[in-house]
C-alpha cells in the first residue's frame, strides 16, 4: 500500500488533520510527520503571548499518526468507508512543550492487534530528536451502524 494512499483514507480533513507524511509503514510499525503551523486556531487562546500545542492536540497526532495510519495499513483491502477506527483508551506522558512552526515525528508500535482491537506503543519527537510525549494508545476497528 502506498503511504499517500493511506493518508487519502484518513477520516479527517484539515484544520483536524495532523498527518503531513508517513515515512514508513509496515505490520509492526508505522512512522510519520507533522508541522504544528503557527496558525492553528487553538494557538490564539492556548497560553496568551506565548502559544503552546495543547496535550490533546498531541494525543490526536499520535492517535492518527500511530494508531488510525497503522490500523489502515493493517486493514488493507478490508479498510472501506464504512470502516471507522474508534479511539478507546490513552496513558501518556507530556516531557517538553511543543511551540508553533515546531515538526514532530511520531513512532508506534504495535502492541496487539486482534478481534479488531489495536493497542501500540507511541513516541513524539521534536527536530532535535528529543521525547516531547509517549504513551499508549488503544482503539477499535469497526464498521459504522
Amino acid at each position: 500500500m502506498i503511504l499517500e494512499n493511506i493518508i487519502a483514507q484518513l477520516p479527517y480533513s484539515k484544520p483536524f488533520l495532523f498527518v503531513d507524511e508517513l515515512l514508513q509503514v509496515d505490520e509492526n510499525s508505522v512512522i510519520g510527520s507533522y508541522t504544528f503551523k503557527e496558525d492553528l486556531d487553538f494557538y490564539k487562546g492556548h497560553f496568551k503571548d506565548n502559544p503552546v500545542t495543547p496535550g490533546v492536540i498531541l494525543t490526536e497526532t499520535m492517535a492518527q499518526i500511530g494508531m488510525v495510519c497503522l490500523g489502515i495499513y493493517l486493514l488493507g483491502n478490508n479498510f472501506n468507508k464504512d470502516s471507522v477506527i474508534a479511539f478507546t483508551s490513552a496513558d501518556m506522558q507530556f516531557l517538553k512543550p511543543v511551540y508553533p512552526n515546531e515538526k514532530v515525528t511520531v513512532t508506534s508500535q504495535k502492541t496487539f492487534f486482534r478481534f479488531g482491537k489495536l493497542k501500540c506503543d507511541v513516541v513524539m519527537t521534536n527536530e532535535a530528536g528529543q521525547e516531547v510525549c509517549k504513551g499508549v494508545l488503544a482503539g477499535m476497528i469497526t464498521n459504522k451502524l
